[in-house]
């Protein structure tokens, strides 16, 4: 057990954003709130095994160039303290660097990978940036308030938040009001959750607010959401049960939509729809994939995972054909209107397949295709990437068929970004040519990166 006078040198930093150190038994220590390159006294809390423990620091003796004062007021290692972001106490460049070395490490040590070019990371606003949330509701009749917000850290309780630098600052405003509207409804007791998602148009910003109720709303509270509306200038959606049952409480009004300007395409999607958290890092990913993958006109690409249309629309503006391959039906119906909407329906079509189930008769039947953009959700495409490197092994599972010449890969997971590498460079011929972290959510752990795979 680390001994509480002992200085500890932080050496690097966890996917939770804890200092990792080694005591002087050597047992690896996770150090909440502590940096690389500090030297920290702790007192063990958390979980404990024979290898390593979790600790809590109380004092420090030197400190981290890297480290600086949170932007938010509600960022803490303290019992109440949003549990949102994890690393504003770390300058933004030096997340952007541990984000990198993660990617790094989990190529290396996961899939025996290693990048010959590592990209220059995608990154952008520190703050304001957040454009899809999930904010939980709970109202605390002991006290009479209503919380709006984020869960406390390492808890199920909704952090008592004023304010949130990572939304908007118009939506940010809107914390207290929520409050206080919530506060003044018949059935705020029944009211979980509320999802933010933002629209942006021309004219300005298009904000949607769904709120979760488990019982039919009275008509008193629907008024009290529109006199809400009118006032803050929001769309309401109400979402009595599952996703499907989301609808406006009012019709009318300006649709949700992002725009990918470079390609002149615009995204209309709804509340519920799975599009991007940070609008502007989107934009510029999409353009380095695009160029990364460096589509001829006479090409045929398909995009894996394709939701709605995303790197789709983008590649059929510079590609002869473009297929894109998603698990829902419903979805590629969402896809094919969005092609239509931006007059690409000609130069692409669209499939609904399980792509965890991917064989290779399956790869095959989908036709050859020069490149391939691979979008995955955490999971990864381990079944993608399998079906590949088998066919490399026997080239007769699927006779006269071609392997793409180049891959680019978008990942939302490194660990899962490192087993398909590792199948693919390791067994399917590939080479990882290059790859880079996406800082796609700022002061937070999450990971996203992008890298590129190659046939000779």
């Amino acid at each position: 057990m680390t001994q509480s006078l002992e200085w500890l040198k932080v050496d690097a930093l966890d996917l939770e954003a804890q200092g990792v150190a080694r005591n002087s038994e050597g047992k690896v220590v996770f150090i909440e709130g502590a940096l690389p390159g500090e030297e920290v006294q702790v007192q063990q809390a958390g979980r404990k095994k024979n290898n390593w423990e979790q600790a809590q620091m109380t004092a420090m003796r030197r400190e981290s160039s890297q480290r600086v004062q949170p932007g938010c007021p509600h960022f803490g290692l303290h019992a109440g303290a949003c549990g949102g972001c994890k690393m504003q106490h770390l300058h933004p460049a030096g997340q952007v660097a541990i984000k990198q070395r993660v990617l790094e490490d989990n190529l290396w040590h996961l899939g025996k990978v290693k990048a010959e070019t590592l990209l220059r990371p995608i990154e952008g606003p520190a703050w304001g940036y957040r454009y899809r949330a999930r904010l939980s509701v709970r109202y605390v009749a002991k006290k009479g308030v209503v919380l709006v917000g984020f869960h406390e850290r390492k808890s199920r309780y909704v952090a008592d938040m004023q304010v949130c630098k990572v939304l908007p600052e118009v939506v940010s405003a809107m914390l207290m009001p929520l409050r206080e509207l919530i506060a003044s409804m018949d059935e705020r007791d029944r009211l979980p959750q509320i999802e933010l998602a933002i629209g942006e148009r021309n004219e300005g910003l298009v904000i949607a607010l769904v709120l979760r109720h488990l019982n039919p709303l009275p008509d008193t509270d629907k008024e009290r959401l529109r006199a809400f509306a009118a006032k803050h200038g929001v769309q309401w959606w109400l979402q009595p049960k599952g996703p499907d049952t989301v609808h406006l409480l009012d019709e009318g009004g300006p649709e949700l939509a992002y725009q990918l300007p470079e390609f002149g395409v615009l995204m209309p999607f709804k509340p519920t729809d799975f599009t991007q958290v940070n609008h502007k890092i989107n934009t510029v990913l999409v353009g380095r994939a695009l160029r990364l993958l460096d589509v001829q006109p006479g090409e045929r690409v398909i995009d894996w995972f394709c939701g709605l249309g995303n790197f789709t629309l983008p590649l059929a503006t510079q590609a002869r054909e473009v297929l894109g391959i998603e698990g829902s039906e419903a979805l590629v119906q969402r896809s094919r209107e969005n092609a239509k909407r931006n007059g690409l329906d000609h130069k692409t079509s669209f499939v609904a397949r399980n792509l965890f189930e991917m064989t290779p008769q399956l790869l095959a039947a989908d036709g050859n295709a020069d490149r391939w953009l691979v979008d995955p959700p955490r999971e990864g495409a381990f079944a993608l990437a399998k079906a590949l490197a088998d066919i490399h092994e026997d080239p007769s599972l699927a006779a006269g068929w071609m392997p793409p010449r180049r891959i680019v890969y978008v990942s939302c997971n490194p660990a899962t970004l490192a087993r398909d590498a590792g199948l693919l460079v390791n067994v399917g011929g590939y080479r990882c040519t290059s790859a880079g972290a996406v800082n796609m959510f700022p002061h937070t752990s999450h990971v996203e990166s992008i890298a590129v795979f190659e046939r000779d």
